[in-house]
């Protein structure tokens, strides 16, 4: 039913991983292989290609669904359907600006003070061209094929460039004038197979699998019994998603306790609900979370 793009490259490694925590395993007869395929009835073709083209060929209906960092559907100015983000490309949850940036003892504050002819160089032509523009600024932009933060200033005057942290252009001696984009990995759709309430709903449903591995991804489900005297002390120091999940024990003797918990908290929450009273406390790994 669904043609799937998937981004080779960078992100290549974490996307096949990420499919294959959702069941939705990509099989390929090598890591070089273009063509790959899901068992799933819902995926009738899967191919990997660079995410720069992935926008533009969902855009055309060479495919139904696709995945590509947000800063390339700006880039190609692509009118497709975003169904939302997938924040799995990265230890962290910080996005991936696309910034202009300038040499640290430039004259200019702000974007509105580049002088028409500004030197630009960037990966993103389309992109920068567009902002700058909107800007009134008019400047002569030229496509980097990489090291962008290094062509100042014997190529450019001005770089628009991808960064988390800003480590690599603070170590360039630039400074950022404006964020262009805040991009992160998004999950795409052609609009025509949109419409199709069949392939939306097979869409929906990829896109839930998805969603429910990176939700658990950093959460654990834990479980403990407890007296009744103890139960609200232990209640009190859970954090959970919604309130937990708190049964009789058989003959009376207590209740048994569960809840989802974030994962970066459980070393020091275990041990206080030991101290509060909680026993048999069990922590279990989550693959899936749906809400």
């Amino acid at each position: 039913m669904l043609r799937l793009v998937l981004p080779k490259g960078s992100l290549e490694k974490a996307t096949i991983e990420l499919f294959a925590d959702a069941d939705l395993h990509v099989r390929r007869s090598s890591d070089v292989e273009y063509k790959a395929s899901i068992d799933d009835p819902r995926v009738v073709d899967v191919n990997i290609l660079r995410p720069q083209e992935i926008p533009s060929y969902v855009e055309e209906g060479l495919y139904d669904l696709g995945i590509c960092g947000l800063d390339w559907v700006e880039e190609t100015n692509s009118d497709v359907v975003t169904l939302g983000q997938l924040q799995y490309s990265k230890a962290t949850s910080r996005p991936f600006n696309i910034v202009l940036a300038v040499a640290q003892d430039a004259p200019w504050q702000s974007v509105a003070e580049l002088p028409d002819g500004v030197r630009v160089s960037t990966e993103y032509v389309g992109l920068t061209t567009r902002f700058l523009e909107k800007h009134g600024v008019s400047a002569s932009v030229r496509l980097s094929y990489g090291a962008t933060e290094a062509k100042i200033p014997d190529v450019a005057d001005v770089v628009v460039d991808g960064t988390e942290t800003g480590r690599a252009l603070r170590a360039a001696r630039l400074r950022v004038l404006d964020t262009i984009v805040a991009s992160y990995t998004v999950l795409i759709a052609n609009r025509a197979a949109y419409e199709d309430p069949a392939k939306r709903h097979a869409m929906t449903q990829v896109h839930t699998l998805l969603q429910g591995v990176l939700e658990a991804r950093d959460k654990v489900l834990v479980k403990l019994n407890v007296s009744a005297d103890e139960l609200d002390r232990v209640i009190s120091l859970l954090p959970s998603m919604k309130s937990p999940t708190v049964n009789e024990l058989f003959g009376g003797s207590g209740y048994a306790v569960e809840t989802v918990v974030p994962k970066a908290e459980i070393n020091v929450l275990i041990p206080a609900l030991k101290d509060a009273g909680a026993t048999d406390i069990i922590e279990l790994p989550l693959s899936k979370i749906v809400h």
